[in-house]
């Protein structure tokens, strides 16, 4: 009963931990302890893809676990200073030894050419260059004290990362906190990365990686196929942890919003009328948004037991989505990072959305 008071939506193992993104957990955290407080704690264990019930058509669905750093070594000019997220300057002298917080940050800082200088992890940064780090939080929450014993020179969070008193005792302990603003549309790509080339002295790499990651993003755009007569498919975003009995789907402030219209198709749950983040899913709110395809992240889908285990919450089954088994999964940890892999989360999602040529 002790671990009932907070959601254990991660398992806490250093591997094979269930990945998803800090901004998403802070949206759903008071439905999942609702949830949870109602149904007992239950199991953890839901990593691993989703292997089982895999729509008919569909591309494996995991996204690359490797980050692709640009060519160039980064030189930072040291020291820097900038302006935290939450309006703080700090001052950063060295980036000797980095700490970022999010499986986002992670990627921006390797792909800048960081990787040797990270000597952390949390728990939902997946890909391969990052995973024999040490972890340094504890399912959502980051232990201030496994992140002093590192003694990093600079430590990187958004401003949804906490709690709270953890980033102000290291910031008390005079380590350097930079703050960067939750990603919650292919908009916030570029100034993201801009936050963090210019906290690690690099701005011309930064220019460099916006310019790169637009560019695939731009490619990916261009090539989207034509809808079937004219019409854009209606996509539901569902948030499942089938262990908590969590099963939610998206509104107009999940996150996924601009990258299923990048993607050429409508948000059903926002289309819908659905404002908030997420909603408890019923089947009179699956009947009005009435999807033609269902985005769910890999784990959640595994975690229901696939596509088949999916049907079988209320509603689902009698969708055109539903109808058809059209779902489209995604890996967790990359589906709303809005990072320098976000051209192939959009890729991903355009694959297995238009796999039939619809």
């Amino acid at each position: 009963m002790a671990d009932c008071g907070r959601p254990l939506l991660d398992n806490e193992q250093e591997e094979g931990a269930s990945v998803r993104t800090t901004r998403l957990a802070g949206t759903v955290i008071a439905v999942l302890a609702l949830a949870l407080t109602a149904g007992g704690c239950g199991s953890t264990d839901d990593a691993g893809p989703a292997t089982k019930g895999k729509p008919a058509g569909a591309r494996a669905a995991a996204a690359p676990d490797r980050v692709e750093p640009l060519a160039a070594a980064p030189k930072p000019q040291m020291p820097v200073t900038v302006t935290s997220a939450d309006g703080k300057k700090v001052t950063v002298a060295s980036t000797e030894r980095i700490v970022p917080l999010t499986p986002a940050l992670s990627e921006t800082v390797f792909t800048l050419g960081f990787g040797k200088q990270v000597v952390a992890r949390d728990n939902a940064t997946s890909f391969e260059q990052a995973k024999k780090l040490p972890v340094v939080t504890r399912a959502h929450n980051v232990s201030a004290e496994s992140v002093l014993s590192l003694k990093p020179t600079v430590v990187l969070a958004e401003t949804l990362t906490g709690p709270a008193e953890a980033i102000g005792q290291i910031r008390d302990a005079g380590v350097p906190v930079v703050l960067v603003k939750p990603g919650k549309s292919l908009a916030d790509v570029a100034p993201r990365i801009d936050a963090v080339a210019a906290a690690l002295g690099v701005k011309s790499a930064g220019d460099e990686l916006k310019t790169r990651t637009q560019t695939r993003i731009d490619a990916v755009q261009k090539k989207l196929p034509q809808p079937k007569e004219g019409k854009k498919p209606r996509v539901a975003f569902l948030y499942l942890r089938g262990s908590a009995s969590v099963y939610l789907i998206g509104g107009g402030e999940s996150g996924a919003t601009s990258l299923l219209e990048a993607a050429g198709a409508v948000d059903a749950g926002k289309e819908s009328g659905l404002t908030k983040d997420f909603t408890p899913i019923t089947s009179e709110a699956l009947a009005k948004a009435a999807p033609d395809a269902l985005l769910v992240m890999t784990d959640g889908l595994e975690s229901v037991g696939g596509v088949d285990g999916l049907l079988k919450i209320p509603g689902v089954a009698q969708t055109p989505a539903g109808m058809d088994r059209r779902v489209v999964s995604v890996d967790d940890g990359v589906i709303l990072n809005y990072g320098p892999r976000t051209d192939q989360v959009l890729r991903t999602l355009v694959d297995q959305l238009y796999a039939n040529g619809s």
